[in-house]
């Protein structure tokens, strides 16, 4: 005889984002500095001016994706979709992270070919519009900045624009020596420093979100420790089939079957005990949802051998 049991919790949307607003804010002024770069970058011939605004390209795409993300992740759950779109912020962050990824390897590539044949650049051009997309970042990261942590999309939403501003610093500096000194590959310089900015941190977010969706085990969350402490609960012998996975950002779930004592299944035992395993997960480990199956020790005999 076996029970599942499960807590109590809503599984549905997280409600109205309350970054929306500001995602929404970001991606207008976004827009309209990618507009002024691009014709910067057409009126002076910069590589890092362009490559500046190629990354304002994607991160329009990105917090294009965000928005989408931050109202679909407000969805009430259904039948089908027993967890709403809570996922989706992890899928717009690994799609802003694989575009992101793309970009920097171009500015890269392109970089070093303008390094060794520099085209003429208009340093005071550049200058102007290398200051206008500074200050747009600026007023965009200040928008960001209490939101970063929130959860992956909003963090994807201001590690780019976090990156575009120090692209916009590396394009001032590059007009600054291009003007005093008349050194051309100054330009492609400012734009390998962007495409190096670009891609590190673009790697470690698309890691962290396919980690999200390959349903590993949430990082901090250590299964070994979560058996261990299973185990030394009265009446219980066994933990297997223990299973842990990140819904979206700061809801892990937990799965486990727990074999106990046979005594346990008429004697009263299996409610407290499962209010004592949640209670344990929950404040011990920081798993809020999780879900237990009793089972008896001779029901070891029908579990398939591919159980962990």
């Amino acid at each position: 005889m076996t029970s599942d049991t499960d807590r109590g919790h809503a599984h549905g949307g997280a409600g109205p984002s309350p970054h929306r607003g500001r995602l929404v804010a970001v991606l207008a002024l976004t827009l309209a500095v990618l507009a002024a770069e691009v014709v910067g970058a057409l009126l002076s011939g910069s590589l890092a001016l362009l490559a500046d605004a190629g990354h304002m390209l994607t991160d329009v795409v990105g917090l294009s994706m965000a928005v989408v993300a931050a109202a679909l992740v407000s969805r009430p759950a259904t039948d089908t979709r027993t967890w709403g779109f809570r996922r989706a912020e992890v899928v717009a962050a690994a799609a802003q992270a694989a575009v992101l990824l793309v970009v920097g390897v171009f500015v890269i590539v392109e970089g070093v070919r303008r390094l060794v044949d520099p085209p003429p650049v208009t340093a005071g051009v550049m200058l102007v519009f290398g200051l206008v997309g500074l200050v747009g970042n600026v007023v965009g990261l200040l928008l960001l900045v209490d939101a970063r942590d929130a959860n992956l999309n909003t963090r994807a939403a201001f590690l780019e624009v976090a990156n575009d501003a120090l692209g916009s610093v590396a394009v001032l500096v590059a007009a600054a020596v291009i003007a005093a000194t008349g050194w051309l590959r100054a330009d492609a310089v400012a734009s390998l420093v962007i495409g190096v900015l670009i891609v590190p941190r673009t790697i470690k977010l698309l890691a962290e979100s396919v980690n999200v969706l390959l349903e590993s085990t949430p990082r901090g969350l250590d299964l070994t420790g979560v058996r261990r402490r299973l185990l030394a609960q009265p009446h219980v012998h066994d933990v297997h089939d223990q299973h842990a996975t990140q819904v979206a950002t700061g809801l892990p779930v937990l799965t486990a079957h727990v074999v106990v004592d046979d005594s346990c299944f008429y004697d009263g035992h299996l409610g407290p005990m499962l209010d004592e395993l949640q209670r344990c997960l929950d404040q011990d480990f920081d798993v809020e949802h999780s879900t237990i199956q009793f089972e008896a020790a001779g029901h070891a005999e029908h579990e398939h051998d591919t159980h962990p």
